[in-house]
């Protein structure tokens, strides 16, 4: 019997500790199942201790940790095309090593539609297909009604009808089973239909904490404006406000300052709720402009450039994100 250590480097975080990783919960059942003992890595001057430690580092610009020779590391801050091995791909998620988790987690699909050149779902996950069904994710003892949903293109898996986990079946199990539902990637409203649209209205949306009545979608290309203008028209007309919706902006990548500033105002002319997410979490403006747009109070109190103006000490890491 072997002694495991996990290390999560980084993650979202949620009430002040990282979202539970999905690659640890399953790496935990497989060594679980074989009889060894699994806890938490405690550190440097204990790695000596176990057999393996296994690490998951998700975002590239986190600090590298020291690693140890018994240490794996892996995750799309290492290299987003690493996978873990089928045998424990197939594992069920291990809920107690994040005890008392308010919601149940995971993936009906994986893939996208899109090729967004900033973006790794497309090279890590392909082309949208089917993963799990509703009640194989809702695993949680203590999730209650909520359920978070990990997919990057909900609406992108459109198998046959009669499948048994394609997005109709899915989002009428979620209504069925009365979920407080989070998609906390985002959906894409650049093709939503009205039928689509239509389901989500009787779906019991919510944000990452479960306590307010909004759907996040992203507009993330400026190119994009068209298409997402007609997609807020299609949710509005099928019975969602503009205040119901929240929009992931990326800046710093490929637009410009006028187009960052063009699309929040666009948004907030329709009602809905802008968040901006910086390229390049070291640049200035990019800091200032996240800074303004996600503080709402200041964004609804002050124009970008009475914003610009003031004095101020910004630390992007202290962003409040609200999904």
């Amino acid at each position: 019997m072997a002694k495991i250590g996990l290390y999560q480097v980084d993650g979202t975080k949620y009430q002040g500790i990282p979202f539970p990783n999905l690659a640890l919960m399953q790496i935990s059942s497989y060594h679980k199942n074989k009889g060894d003992t699994v806890e938490w890595y405690k550190g440097l001057m204990f790695a000596h201790e176990y057999e393996k430690i296994y690490a998951s580092k998700i975002f590239s610009f986190s600090p590298m940790p020291e690693i140890p020779e018994n240490m794996i590391i892996g995750g799309t801050g290492i290299d987003f095309t690493n996978v873990l091995p089928a045998e424990i791909e197939q594992q069920p998620i291990d809920w107690e090593i994040y005890p008392n988790t308010p919601f149940h987690y995971g993936f009906s699909m994986k893939g996208c539609r899109y090729k967004c050149t900033f973006c790794c779902v497309p090279k890590k996950e392909g082309n949208p297909r089917a993963y799990n069904t509703i009640d194989r994710i809702l695993t949680n003892p203590s999730g209650g009604k909520n359920l978070m949903l990990l997919d990057n293109d909900f609406f992108g898996n459109s198998e046959k009808k009669n499948s048994e986990n394609n997005w109709r079946v899915n989002i009428e199990r979620i209504i069925e089973l009365d979920l407080k539902v989070c998609f906390v990637q985002g959906l894409n409203i650049r093709n939503i239909t009205s039928e689509q649209a239509t389901y989500l209205t009787k779906c019991n949306y919510r944000n990452s904490k479960f306590n307010k009545k909004y759907v996040t979608f992203a507009w993330d290309r400026w190119i994009d404006g068209k298409a997402i203008r007609n997609g807020i028209e299609r949710v509005i007309n099928a019975g969602i406000p503009g205040e119901n919706m929240q929009f992931f902006i990326l800046i710093g990548y490929d637009t410009t300052p006028e187009q960052d500033l063009e699309r929040v105002e666009t948004l907030k002319s329709m009602g809905c709720k802008p968040f901006v997410m910086p390229y390049n979490r070291e640049n200035r403006y990019q800091k200032d402009f996240a800074r303004w747009v996600n503080n709402r109070i200041v964004f609804n109190s002050c124009s970008w450039q009475e914003y610009n103006k003031m004095p101020k000490k910004v630390n992007v890491n202290q962003m409040v994100l609200e999904l």
